[in-house]
């Protein structure tokens, strides 16, 4: 595996430590379900830069149901809580 990929799965997994704090502190729920979308799409792209360093195309179905399941919770999310700002 070459220096770049090192650095940028280094990137990847702090920037999922940082978003693990805010998935535990974050004071609304809104905070703790944005925490988890950024953690979902963080592993993904650990996942891609995985198998791009590998150069192993096998993972490439899994990648697509994660994001299009990502996509799906995150837009249900946002429906349900304007919904809820709408019966205040």
């Amino acid at each position: 595996m070459s220096l770049l990929y090192a650095i940028t799965l280094t990137v990847i997994a702090v920037s999922a430590f940082i978003t693990l704090v805010r998935l535990v502190r974050g004071p609304l729920a809104l905070d703790r379900i944005l925490a988890l979308d950024v953690l979902v799409t963080l592993t993904i792209a650990a996942t891609a830069v995985g198998s791009v360093a590998r150069d192993d195309t096998t993972m490439v179905p899994l990648l697509v149901v994660l994001a299009l399941l990502a996509f799906i919770g995150s837009v249900t999310v946002a429906h349900l809580i304007e919904k809820r700002e709408g019966m205040r």
